[in-house]
This record gives structure tokens, sequence and C-alpha cells, in this order.
């Protein structure tokens, strides 16, 4: 267990920032759920719509450091040639 002040203060800190981080992948994983959902369906302007939201929210998450830039230009990349195959097949 930690016995200075500031080494208190630290684990105080890191439990705080690790559950923001954990609700962050939360809600990405929640968005990109709901773009699949929604793609397979039959409502293509809403699987759209979604996906517009998914971007987001994955930029998001990466732009605050807890998912590296390039694992989210994959999910995005992915996320988008799901979307493509959809619309043109």
């Amino acid at each position: 267990m930690a016995h200075s002040r500031t080494a208190r203060k630290r684990v105080r800190q890191n439990e705080s920032h690790r559950a923001r981080n954990r609700w962050r992948l939360r809600s990405m994983r929640d968005a990109i759920k709901d773009f699949r959902e929604k793609l397979s369906g039959e409502d293509l302007d809403a699987a759209k719509e979604a996906f517009r939201t998914c971007c987001s929210v994955i930029d998001r998450t990466a732009q605050k450091g807890v998912i590296h830039k390039n694992q989210a230009a994959r999910r995005k990349s992915r996320l988008n040639a799901a979307l493509k195959v959809k619309v043109v097949g």
C-alpha cells in the first residue's frame, strides 16, 4: 500500500481514470454493436447515421488515449467496408 501522500493521491487518480477509461471502451463497443445491428436490418439510412456516430465515438476514444490511433483507424476502416458491402451488395 502507498505510504506517502502523493502516492495515495496517485492511487485515487488511477482508480478514477481506470473507471473512466472502462466507460469509454464500453460506450465505444456499444456504438459498434448498435451499428452492426442497424446494418443487419433493412434501413440503410439508419445504418449510415449509426456509422457516423460510431466513428465519432471511436475517434474520441483514441483522442483520449484509451485506444491507439491506428486501432481506431482499423476499426473505422472495417466498419466502413462492412457498410459498403451492404450498400453495394
